[in-house]
């Protein structure tokens, strides 16, 4: 562990998953039905607690100060929680050309699973609202959602990251008389299923490979020796090569 290295992985998955709902809007209808005001909803990475201060600090002699701060949303990272029906074996590796070299490849090893818990919270002041917005997020979940994270550049890794919806709860933030103001909260909860990769090592292109045969446990005797050797001998993977055979017997 003493390589340095970073991937921006969570931020990535965090920017990606904020741009799902970064253009909603809901419809204000007048008392004829036809839409009078058309808002975009606006979003920010916030925990909930944030949100509830705002709204309780929200001064109640200016109402017209409340009416526009809501509908709004919010959300946030919950946990990380390491997600063991991923796992594949630790041996495996994406490699790809070191740039203009040809001798070396870049290497890494299979990335390590986890799954994060994300929150999205809906503040809105009437039901309407609330199940407009609801109902533009609801049908792409079924019950999951794929994005595509481009996690390692250099290799041209390109993770499809499942994203599930496992739960929709709803909460009216209303107590006391008719003069108080009421605030409705929709919490929608995530599971992404992101993978972490490792540092990207440095490896020799293998152009020849060689093959001993012995017929002694203690591999004393060698009886056969096969190479195999690729044409030209500085051709790089993709290119278009031939492979000369060679048997030795001893």
């Amino acid at each position: 562990m003493q390589q340095k290295f970073y991937w921006g992985t969570i931020r990535k998955a965090i920017v990606a998953f904020g741009n799902l709902f970064n253009n909603i809007s809901i419809d204000r209808r007048d008392s004829t039905g036809a839409v009078a005001q058309t808002t975009r909803v606006p979003l920010s990475y916030a925990p909930k607690e944030k949100f509830l201060a705002r709204i309780a600090a929200q001064p109640q002699s200016f109402e017209q100060s409340f009416e526009t701060y809501l509908p709004r949303m919010g959300f946030e990272m919950a946990g990380i929680v390491y997600d063991p029906n991923r796992r594949v074996s630790l041996v495996q590796q994406s490699r790809a050309l070191n740039g203009a070299s040809t001798t070396t490849l870049n290497a890494q090893y299979a990335p390590t699973p986890y799954n994060i818990n994300l929150i999205l919270y809906i503040y809105v002041k009437n039901q309407d609202d609330g199940l407009q917005i609801v109902e533009q997020i609801m049908p792409y979940f079924n019950p999951d959602y794929n994005l595509t994270l481009n996690a390692i550049p250099d290799l041209g890794i390109k993770n499809d990251l499942p994203i599930i919806l496992d739960s929709v709860n709803y909460d009216d933030q209303y107590e006391g008389d008719f003069s108080q103001r009421r605030a409705i909260i929709w919490t929608l909860s995530f599971t992404l299923k992101l993978n972490f990769y490792g540092p990207v090592n440095r490896q020799s292109i293998i152009r020849t490979a060689t093959i001993n045969s012995f017929n002694q446990p203690d591999l004393t005797q060698k009886i056969q020796t096969y190479s195999a050797t690729v044409t030209p001998n500085t051709s790089v993977p993709g290119d278009n090569i031939s492979v000369t055979d060679e048997f030795k017997d001893f």
